[in-house]
């Protein structure tokens, strides 16, 4: 049932942050230990609903950012592990509904600021661009109004602050990724060349060359991002005051590498630049709350602020050498099928929408969740060919004894050579065998760090599991419905069912 609300004007906007590579223990309201404080996403915390068990649809950045936004496991498409280039055919197919088409076919303005990363289609080729072309098959022709942002992650290049299908200074200069001083990872930032040959720079890490315009630095795109943000917000404010809302999709490339903070936010916190660098990520969130305030925008604006995945492989030492555990106590982080991989911050704020705020939810949802929500939220309902694996979690704002249950989540693996699956139902977690490895059993609720692995105690468990993953697959869908393809036939990494199976 619907609880969608009564009245147009009632609509809420939407704002729905989108950090990269952050793990659970990067909030310091969900992690009593953090080495640093994050006051305004604590905030969130304290005045919305933090939801515990929230999970990223992947554990790397490409297909997370197609089950956000699409409400639809990526591995139904024909990308099955990995992430994508800066320049690729984009993951999201044409007339694939997203968050972004749902809202704007209802009645709302739709923007996007920040890293899209999930292809776009640039004029002519690495040794022939007109950068007087448009960039085509883009956030413009899924669902967004207004464009401004990156590519995909720094490291892939073709590095411009692109607005609308346009760079104002196009990407006609090279470089790759230098020494960083202040973290073990690497910088983009000038001095440039202007030949694409590799090159003998001693300050680079990487001699061969990518794209990069001569204007761009990778420490600016917090402050650009926002800046936008608030920018495009700012022209909709009237509008969003009198019945037509917003939705703001803000895709932060931080704490994703280069962690490079701005020098006014070095030397805070305990955890080195990479504190300091989400710390900055903090200010930001801030930033956007004071200008809903001060436009008189907040009360009836939602926002969703979570992340792609858990933390880069760089946790290890972070927690050795400074004591900050950015997974918050969960096993393994970034491409594992554990839940550090994949279980992030889930955090949900909407004053005039959110009875009781300041608790938290402890029962499993998903990022694929938020199409179903939002249509749910503005009363209407999905068609059997969208957000098939999503779920509407409405009821959990309005009701906190709501007797809401997730069906069963399906997560999987990224690392290179693993690619394993997992299925959560409720307090169980069931991880696929494949090669070498054997199925793993965990009650979460009495070992969320998935110690102890119960599938030879719990044989039954594991074959209703197994069975109810087999369907979710098969099926093309988790939620009720007609069944619907997936875009490929059976692949390898369904190594506990058979071609048979997936044909039934």
């Amino acid at each position: 049932m619907s609880i969608g609300l009564s009245r147009a004007e009632s609509k809420p906007n939407i704002i729905v942050i989108y950090t990269d590579d952050q793990g659970y223990g990067d909030v310091s309201a969900l992690n009593p230990d953090a080495k640093f404080k994050t006051p305004n996403l604590d905030r969130l915390v304290h005045e919305g609903i933090a939801f515990t068990n929230g999970h990223s649809p992947d554990s790397v950045c490409t297909p997370s950012r197609y089950g956000l936004l699409t409400g639809r496991y990526p591995w139904r498409t024909e990308r099955k592990s990995g992430v994508l280039g800066a320049e690729a055919k984009c993951m999201i197919a044409d007339g694939r509904m997203t968050l972004a088409s749902l809202l704007k076919e209802h009645g709302y303005h739709t923007g996007m600021v920040g890293k899209w990363h999930l292809g776009m289609d640039f004029p002519g080729t690495p040794k022939d661009r007109d950068w007087t072309q448009p960039v085509k098959d883009m956030p413009l022709d899924k669902g967004f109004d207004y464009f401004y942002g990156v590519p995909a992650s720094l490291n892939f290049g073709v590095l411009a602050w692109f607005e609308g299908r346009y760079a104002k200074v196009p990407p006609t200069l090279y470089t790759n990724k230098k020494k960083n001083p202040l973290y073990l990872d690497y910088r983009i930032m000038p001095p440039y060349e202007t030949e694409p040959g590799k090159s003998t720079d001693p300050t680079r890490i990487v001699k061969t060359n990518f794209e990069v315009a001569e204007d761009f630095i990778d420490n600016q795109c917090l402050t650009r991002f926002t800046d936008k943000a608030i920018e495009w917000m700012a022209t909709k404010s009237d509008d969003a005051k009198s019945g037509k809302p917003f939705f703001l999709y803000l895709p932060y490339t931080s704490p994703h590498y280069p962690v490079c903070p701005l020098p006014e936010f070095q030397g805070q916190g305990e955890a080195g630049a990479y504190g300091e660098f989400v710390i900055e990520t903090d200010f930001h969130v801030g930033r956007i709350m004071e200008f809903l305030e001060a436009e008189g925008l907040d009360e009836n604006t939602l926002i969703v602020y979570t992340s792609d995945n858990g933390p880069e492989k760089s946790w290890p030492s972070r927690l050795k050498e400074t004591g900050h555990d950015s997974r918050g106590g969960f096993r393994m982080g970034k491409r594992s099928v554990y839940e550090g991989g994949h279980r992030v911050p889930f955090l949900v704020r909407w004053p005039a929408g959110i009875a009781e705020p300041g608790r938290a939810w402890n029962g499993v949802v998903g990022q694929t969740d938020l199409l179903a929500t939002f249509s749910d939220l503005i009363g209407q309902q999905l068609p059997d060919s969208a957000g098939e694996d999503s779920q509407s979690f409405a009821a959990v704002l309005r009701d906190p004894k709501t007797e809401y249950e997730r069906l069963p989540l399906i997560n999987r693996s990224n690392e290179s050579g693993d690619g394993r699956y997992a299925i959560t139902d409720g307090n169980w977690k069931l991880i696929l065998p494949k090669g070498k490895f054997k199925p793993e059993l965990y009650d979460l609720a009495a070992d969320p760090a998935e110690t102890k692995n119960l599938a030879e105690q719990q044989p039954e468990k594991v074959q209703q599991l197994q069975k109810s993953i087999t369907d979710i697959v098969v099926k093309g869908r988790t939620t009720p419905g007609a069944t619907q393809p997936n875009d490929t036939g059976y692949w390898k990494e369904l190594s506990w069912m058979s071609i048979a199976d997936f044909e039934k």
